[in-house]
């Protein structure tokens, strides 16, 4: 986990993301051409594109982790070496913080043309609204939106589900552990950000993906709203900070996505939420943090200094909860 805070993900590694990606892309054309319109096909299919890309993901993880287990101690280093690479390949601080820096540090005060036409371009390699038309501030807005959501889905939602699992194998190490429950959580991410968009046969197709990430970042994303307010200084009090950010998350449709957006927009400062356009077509978010100043390059950078300080004090609260479960038994 400490890997992807120093190094990221190993450039001359294929990112498992990557062949989850073609295997979905080849496996949605497949439906599509067998489905065509017909909803309930097209739903059957998503079901079992997702159950797929889910078990193939676990068992590619389950594999590894026998590896590490059955071969004696002298053995194990290049398998440990494989481990922590493949759970570093879930998570995504380095690989975050780099995109929102890159986007943010093509603005500048003298809003050259060259620099916003870029940071468009930038962005939308991390966002899924239009950002052809977007301002400097859009763009700003935009860019700590997807620094706040992002963060659960790249880093708290898999480092909570590797918690999970260590801790299945406090009690059998033959159950699944922490690289099969990152991975499926990445394959029902993946799916959900493929396919999990309202929209034609997306609408049916991407259902039951959009539907398990919903589940598998429920929990992550409230342990995210309690514990993200220790880290940073508010005017008002944790528990006010808290309610404020349930309150404005709680309006959004998605059930995880605002909580996380208000959580982090309360914590940096930032107001969140307005007009939106995807594919051209107009969506309204409600506003967050409305009281709060409009998104600047300076509360993006606390956005991913909080979540960095705040997977910090995560690791430091798992390593202290596991080494107390290894002496309880």
């Amino acid at each position: 986990m400490l890997f992807d805070l120093l190094v990221g993900d190993p450039k001359w590694s294929p990112h498992p993301v990557e062949l989850m990606g073609f295997i979905i892309n080849y496996l949605r054309l497949l439906v599509e051409k067998s489905a065509k319109e017909n909803k309930i096909k097209l739903k059957i299919g998503g079901i079992l594109i997702t159950f797929f890309l889910i078990l193939c993901s676990g068992l590619c993880g389950w594999a590894i982790e026998r590896l590490f287990i059955t071969f004696e101690d002298e053995d194990r280093f290049f398998i440990l070496l494989i481990l922590l690479i493949s759970l570093s390949s879930a998570l995504a601080t380095k690989s975050l913080s780099q995109s929102v820096r890159e986007v943010i540090n093509l603005i500048n005060p003298h809003d050259g043309k060259e620099d916003i036409k870029m940071a468009r371009k930038k962005l939308s390699f991390i966002v899924g609204r239009d950002v052809h038309n977007l301002n400097k501030d859009e763009i700003l807005r935009a860019t700590a939106e997807t620094a706040a959501e992002n963060s659960i889905d790249g880093i708290f939602a898999p480092l909570f589900w590797m918690f999970i699992g260590i801790i299945f194998w406090q009690f059998n190490d033959s159950l699944p552990g922490p690289l099969t429950l990152a991975w499926i959580f990445k394959a029902s991410s993946t799916i959900d950000s493929m396919l999990g968009y309202k929209e034609g046969n997306l609408k049916w197709l991407g259902f039951a993906g959009a539907k398990l990430d919903d589940i598998l970042t429920y929990i992550p994303t409230r342990i995210v709203l309690i514990t993200l307010p220790f880290c940073c200084r508010t005017k008002q009090s944790i528990l006010t900070t808290i309610k404020q950010a349930w309150d404005d998350g709680s309006t959004d449709s998605s059930p995880n996505s605002g909580i996380s957006e208000a959580i982090f927009a309360y914590c940096a400062g930032s107001r969140m939420g307005g007009e939106n356009f995807y594919k051209g077509k107009k969506v309204f978010k409600p506003l967050i943090a409305k009281s709060a100043p409009k998104a600047t390059k300076k509360s993006i950078k606390k956005i991913l200094h909080l979540s960095l300080r705040l997977e910090l004090i995560w690791l430091l609260g798992m390593t202290i909860l596991i080494i107390f479960l290894q002496i309880s038994n």
